[in-house]
């Protein structure tokens, strides 16, 4: 009778304890999407469903395909087009809109405590949105908040989007803001300024290790308070800025809108090229050959003029809105790479769709808007697993009402989103 009765007894706490366990190990859910239609990134689908299983797409088609339907938890979407999360190209978290406060006091009066607790604000406005990750392009002026913004948010301690960020950006000596002082005065300013290699490469290196995921350079600029734009960096300059990056696996993005900065930005290396306002039909054949995509930022500049006094819609296209539609026209007429990206922050953060429906507006078709947004973007970006409804891509998902296809503006109406396998908004 002894012989048998201890291993009975060590077995079963063995096995009891092992229940336990397996008890106590989260299991992931299975949810079963069920929307009008479907946007995978490339192409719209009528009658398809989407299968995600812990933060990963496991399934995309028709439901009669689905191995185990049953299995999951069934979320309809009545009425609504599902598609991947967006992918804004340019954004300023640490901004606010210029109408509230203007840049200059932002930069010089806004401490960045405050800005950051705003920038919490703008991340979970962002997502809220159905913008599921964004390139932040410069902290202006707050030095790498940015950073510390996007780590709050990956250890999920505020909500918000992805965030790539480029920490506080880099200009040459003397040609950023704010300005308006006399030379005895010195203030803060809104980007790092740099002369010559030596310093370009220094200062590169320095915000890699701060923990820039990209470097922002501005390619031309004003030299002083309501001149027009000049190239700034020399092309050598600019070469070694690229070349720093490229060598520790980060890109170059430029802040460019006169020909000649582009020519030069695009000569250098860079990956995209922000505002391209001037942009030439030679200008976007070289980016086309370069493979440097554009971010045209619309949304901005039609803010800004509605800031001075424009009455859209009601007055005609002022001076800059009707360069702008012409640049954008020459651009599509190429055939570059246009990236989604309004500059928010220059308006209000949670307001990013006022981007694709200028887009729309200056004559892109609202397929490739909406491909701008979600599969250009995350090629362009190097985001290897988003952008798509795709099987083992990460569960980044939004729902609109309607059909942004007929209807662009539905993009504001952004009643489900889901980053990571987890639920943000329900309506």
């Amino acid at each position: 009778m002894i012989t048998s009765t201890p291993k009975i007894t060590v077995s079963s706490k063995i096995w009891g304890l092992l229940f336990l366990f397996l008890l106590a190990i989260p299991i992931k859910a299975q949810v079963l999407l069920v929307p009008d239609r479907v946007f995978d990134g490339e192409e719209m689908h009528s009658n398809w469903v989407v299968a995600v299983n812990g933060n990963l797409i496991t399934y995309t088609g028709p439901e009669s395909g689905l191995k185990k339907p049953n299995s999951y938890t069934k979320h309809e979407l009545k009425g609504m087009t599902l598609m991947p999360g967006l992918i804004e190209g340019h954004s300023h978290l640490l901004l606010h809109p210029y109408n509230e406060t203007d840049w200059n006091d932002q930069v010089l009066k806004e401490s960045p405590v405050e800005r950051a607790i705003r920038g919490s604000v703008h991340a979970k406005k962002s997502l809220m949105a159905g913008v599921t990750t964004m390139r932040d392009l410069g902290s202006e002026g707050a030095g790498y908040t940015d950073v510390y913004l996007k780590k709050c948010i990956d250890d999920g301690i505020i909500p918000g989007p992805r965030l790539l960020v480029a920490g506080p950006a880099i200009v040459a000596t003397g040609a950023y803001g704010p300005k308006g002082f006399h030379d005895g005065v010195s203030v803060p300013l809104g980007a790092e300024p740099v002369s010559g290699r030596d310093e370009a490469i220094k200062e590169v290196r320095n915000q890699m290790g701060n923990g820039a995921d990209l470097i922002k350079i501005y390619a031309d600029y004003r030299w002083s308070p309501g001149a027009t734009s000049q190239p700034t960096f020399l092309q050598e300059e600019i070469d070694a800025m690229v070349a720093t990056a490229t060598t520790a696996g980060k890109y170059v993005v430029a802040h460019a809108s006169t020909p000649e900065g582009m020519r030069r930005a695009i000569l250098g290396g860079v990956e995209t090229i922000e505002h391209g306002d001037g942009g030439t039909t030679e200008i976007f054949k070289l980016m086309k050959e370069k493979n440097v995509a554009l971010c045209p930022t619309l949304a901005a500049g039609d803010a800004i003029e509605q800031y001075k006094g424009w009455k859209k819609g009601k007055e005609a296209d002022t001076d800059r809105i009707a360069k702008k539609k012409q640049s954008f026209a020459l651009a599509l007429q190429s055939g570059v790479d246009i990236v989604f990206g309004g500059d928010v922050g220059v308006f209000s953060h949670g307001e990013n769709y006022r981007e694709l429906v200028l887009m729309v507006e200056y004559g892109m078709q609202p397929l490739k808007a909406l491909q701008s947004a979600t599969s250009v973007n995350a090629r362009v970006f190097h985001l290897e697993n988003l952008g798509r409804i795709k099987n083992n891509f990460l569960a980044d998902l939004i729902a609109v009402e309607g059909n942004p296809l007929t209807h662009i503006e539905q993009m504001q109406h952004v009643r489900f989103v889901m980053k990571d396998g987890v639920v943000h908004k329900n309506e």
